[in-house]
């Protein structure tokens, strides 16, 4: 791990999912952490409040000023139009990030082989890694696929399918492939590779010790939550299209965050590369353990039994 303490860093999506535990962890192994949002005035996370908004470019030069790193965690997929305005965004913030004398953007990307005919979401976040980079500063990416914790979007679209259909007419893409990974286990990538001057202008894959079908991850949640089997139909003819109107009816998460995953889901998504662990030690949890961790936060935030 590289020697962060007493590094300034700024937190982008400090109050998200992702953002909120990273913010605190860093905060524990000693840096200090800004943590950017459109409303500090309101913030209640770890760290220094900072107002700043990607697309408002006037915002990031005082938010950046004395930082010597900055964490990229945002992203626009609760809009239709999320590809131009991502890749707008990270244009701004690359060039912000130079003209602040920043030394290393840390950004986290999506899983999946450059070679495959990848999705609007898996592109965009593609696009995003070269735009950060376009001023200059160095950029560090980790590619993860589905993480595995409480309030993470593609985990609560796993936990509440499984936790309330007794059955389930399947898509294709349950037979796709994936490669999740633990909340923790990000959280000590996204920290280990701060200051660590071998991981500038580096990509990395990071996920769990499991390859699993989307229909065996729900499975498994599934006997985890109650003890019973998940029986599933598969209907090949389910489009993504269908497939996010089905999960407006079962899921409460946003349909069109919702619809722009689901395209994902048709590309494969598993570590190639696993070198970030000859950088970074520790042995990643297992998926039955990563999913026992995230319902217990949820349960202890009340929002699931």
């Amino acid at each position: 791990m590289g020697e962060a303490s007493g590094t300034r860093v700024l937190v982008t999506g400090a109050s998200g999912f992702v953002g909120s535990q990273l913010c605190r962890a860093l905060v524990e192994q000693g840096s200090a952490v800004r943590a950017m949002t459109r409303r500090p005035e309101v913030y209640s996370g770890v760290g220094e409040p900072v107002a700043g908004d990607v697309f408002d470019q006037d915002s990031l030069g005082p938010a950046l000023a004395g930082v010597s790193a900055a964490y990229y965690l945002v992203h626009s997929l609760e809009s239709a139009d999320f590809v131009a305005k991502d890749a707008e965004a990270a244009i701004a913030f690359g060039a912000a990030a130079a003209e602040a004398g920043v030394r290393q953007l840390i950004y986290l990307g999506g899983l999946g082989a450059d070679g495959d005919e990848l999705s609007d979401h898996l592109r965009s976040r593609r696009e995003v890694e070269q735009r950060l980079g376009t001023a200059g500063v160095p950029v560090t990416t980790l590619r993860a696929a589905i993480v595995i914790g409480h309030e993470s979007i593609s985990w609560e679209l796993t936990r509440q399918l499984a936790q309330r259909l007794p059955a389930m007419i399947t898509p294709a893409w349950v037979a796709t492939l994936t490669q999740p990974i633990a909340e923790a286990d990000l959280i000590r990538y996204l920290v280990g590779v701060l200051d660590l001057p071998e991981a500038y202008g580096q990509t990395f894959e990071v996920g769990g010790p499991e390859v699993l079908s989307y229909g065996d991850m729900l499975r498994r949640v599934a006997r985890i939550l109650d003890g019973r089997p998940l029986p599933m139909l598969p209907v090949p003819l389910l489009t993504p299209r269908l497939s996010s109107a089905w999960l407006r009816l079962v899921t409460d998460v946003d349909p069109v965050t919702a619809g722009n995953l689901i395209d994902s889901m048709a590309n494969e998504v598993v570590v190639r590369d696993d070198r970030i662990r000859e950088l970074i030690t520790g042995e990643p949890l297992g998926y039955d353990d990563a999913v026992r961790a995230a319902l217990a936060d949820c349960r202890r935030a009340g929002e699931c039994w």
